[in-house]
């Protein structure tokens, strides 16, 4: 009678160890992992944690591609350096893809397309170009609707390319200092429509350019701001136009490796705002909405009331275009936010040098 004793001990105990390792691989739920954590809520939900210093990011299980923008938000200020505040750097449409307990932020390689019903045509050219892993998170908690990420380490990292601009300009090499970077709370915040975060980064170096001394109270520490954007795209009804030379603007480039034989490959879309006209039908109308910038609030005077009046200048070209009143420049509205991607600014930079 031993042996079925030792038998029935060892299947409960293994039981019990399985059901041990089963938990162990259960996820907190989001509400767990968050509890006593400051909650922003808007396009990406996020959530502050004062006590590590860290950003959690709530992804939606139905995600869907999005704009990712970094910039300076606090630049090196040299003209000839060119590290400026709101300079932008790289705008890229991404995606966040599930992959065992991993999500990674995954850019797709748009310059190579197949504009095509044929999903199987779709499908072979995205095979074959590379596409882009920017970073990987590992799977904190979730829920039924979302999954909830560690976003810090993007946040702290050099996204920018700010030490290669500092060496490739003959300033010196330096190399990014965790230990003296953090999250930046003043300018993270939530909108409908985007989510904004910013970290304050130190660069550690030995200053050989006389560029950075002059701008840097110690030039062997060189710290910024760099900021992340998170941006919802357009609605399907946004209609590309064809680039044309004349409007002597940007345009974007990619090949469609479905163009018929006769036509060429490459196509240019100029980059535009999206503008309708109210009436259609008549050869002069207002716009179903107008193309609004508004002024820094941040800009000296008497420039800023000379830009307000130059930029205005450009509704005449509008009117000519069969558009009244379309291009507008306004003063920011009291309490309305730069960093909300509703509004466009133009942005005053200041640099220790003219240009």
């Amino acid at each position: 009678m031993l042996f079925p004793k030792r038998s029935l001990l060892l299947t409960l105990f293994l039981g019990f160890c399985i059901a041990l390792h089963a938990q162990d691989n259960e996820r907190p739920s989001i509400p767990e992992k968050t509890a006593g954590l400051e909650k922003k809520e808007g396009y990406f939900n996020y959530y502050w944690d004062a006590m590590a210093g860290k950003i959690w990011l709530e992804i939606p299980k139905n995600r869907q591609d999005f704009l990712y923008v970094n910039a300076l938000s606090a630049g090196v200020g040299s003209n000839d350096i060119g590290l400026d505040r709101g300079q932008l750097g790289n705008t890229r449409i991404v995606r966040f893809e599930l992959i065992g307990n991993k999500v990674l932020l995954q850019q797709p390689n748009m310059r190579y397309r197949a504009t095509s019903s044929n999903p199987k045509e779709v499908q072979a050219v995205e095979e074959a170009f590379a596409s882009s892993v920017l970073w990987g998170f590992q799977i904190e908690a979730e829920d039924e609707q979302a999954y909830l990420i560690d976003l810090t380490p993007l946040l702290l990292s050099d996204a920018h390319g700010v030490a290669q601009s500092l060496k490739s300009s003959k300033q010196g090499s330096y190399s990014l200092e965790e230990s003296r970077s953090a999250v930046y709370l003043p300018r993270s915040k939530n909108f409908p429509k985007n989510t904004e975060l910013e970290a304050t980064l130190t660069f550690l170096g030995q200053p050989e350019g006389s560029y950075i001394r002059s701008v840097t109270p110690t030039p062997s520490a060189v710290t910024v701001r760099m900021h992340h954007s998170f941006i919802e795209l357009p609605d399907a009804n946004y209609e590309p136009r064809a680039f044309d030379p004349r409007c002597g603007y940007f345009f974007e480039e990619y090949a469609d490796y479905a163009s018929p034989i006769n036509q060429p490959m490459v196509k240019k879309w100029i980059a535009r705002h999206r503008l309708e006209k109210k009436n259609p039908e008549l050869p002069k109308s207002e716009p179903v909405e107008p193309i609004v910038y508004y002024m820094d609030p941040g800009t000296p005077e008497p420039i800023k009331s000379a830009l307000m009046e130059g930029a205005g200048w450009w509704n005449q070209a509008f009117e000519a275009a069969g558009y009244i009143n379309a291009f507008q420049v306004k003063e920011l509205p009291e309490g309305a936010d730069m960093l909300d991607v509703r509004y466009n600014v133009i942005q005053w930079v200041h640099r220790a040098t003219r240009g």
